[in-house]
């Protein structure tokens, strides 16, 4: 049996006797989410909550004062930065600025890979968000949410940090990131749902961690797409003829003008804005 297999074997044992470690949301994204799930929570309460955590705090002034918020007045104190933010919107955009504490590892070739795997969900969400913000400009009628898209496609491979979790304990997998890559592919899709099921994550993020990998758009145009979009920019599908009829989709959809997207001055621009808000 080769390494490749006996570790996706290793993991397929784990998921069906519910052995295997999933990760957990950092403790200040759960007070987050906990406290925006009230009804009778006030702009106060859940900036002292989001107080508590300083780097955290820090995260949310740099959003209240971004680009992302479309605001050139800057705020000076957490309850102005929350109340810009909005509750409706806080309970996403916090949880995103709280999951890079998941990517940690004591050991330097775990964490090197740990860093890669966030860089990659980070230029996903900033291109996924920049062609939905994109998209919206000329299709109003998208009811699609900035804040669900960027958490959405920080999430979308979540599964991949459960599988370098495990391979942790194989040493040897680490010296062929290819192969790696390649049981991510395969495991990471099935154990992101059970991660997002078990993080109380609506369905919509379920959805585009099981199926953003489906070279097809959806039927209507979803978070997945825009997932799918990032992917292409990043040259993630191995078929280039399957890529292209993708890409002819979206374009006869409207959701993208042009098949160079990223090269448009409005989405780099916007591409641009979303990066920062992680550096």
């Amino acid at each position: 049996m080769s390494s490749q297999q006996a570790l996706l074997t290793i993991l397929d044992d784990k998921i069906r006797q519910d052995r295997l470690v999933l990760p957990t949301l950092p403790e200040i994204a759960l007070r987050v989410r906990q406290t925006a799930d009230d009804p009778k929570v006030s702009l106060a309460q859940m900036a002292e909550v989001i107080a508590q955590d300083a780097a955290l705090s820090a995260r949310m002034m740099k959003v209240a004062n971004s680009a992302f918020m479309g605001r050139s007045i800057k705020v000076s104190t957490l309850s102005q930065a929350v109340t810009r933010i909005g509750l409706s919107q806080i309970k996403n955009i916090a949880t995103a600025m709280a999951l890079e504490q998941l990517f940690v590892s004591e050991y330097k070739q775990v964490q090197q890979q740990l860093d890669k795997l966030w860089r990659d969900n980070i230029q996903v969400a900033a291109i996924a968000v920049a062609c939905l913000k994109s998209y919206q400009a000329n299709q109003p009628h998208c009811k699609l949410s900035p804040d669900v898209m960027t958490l959405c496609a920080l999430v979308h491979n979540i599964g991949a940090l459960a599988v370098i979790t495990e391979a942790e304990r194989h040493p040897e997998v680490f010296g062929h990131p290819v192969f790696l890559n390649s049981v991510i592919d395969k495991a990471a899709p099935y154990i992101s749902v059970k991660v997002l099921k078990a993080w109380g994550f609506a369905e919509e993020f379920q959805l585009s961690a099981k199926s953003w990998r489906v070279c097809k758009a959806s039927a209507a145009v979803d978070y997945t797409d825009f997932i799918r979009l990032a992917a292409i920019a990043r040259g993630y599908y191995k078929s280039a003829e399957e890529q292209h009829r993708l890409l002819e989709q979206y374009l006869a959809r409207q959701v993208i003008a042009v098949p160079e997207f990223m090269q448009q001055p409005q989405i780099a621009s916007l591409y641009q804005d979303i990066r920062a808000l992680f550096q």
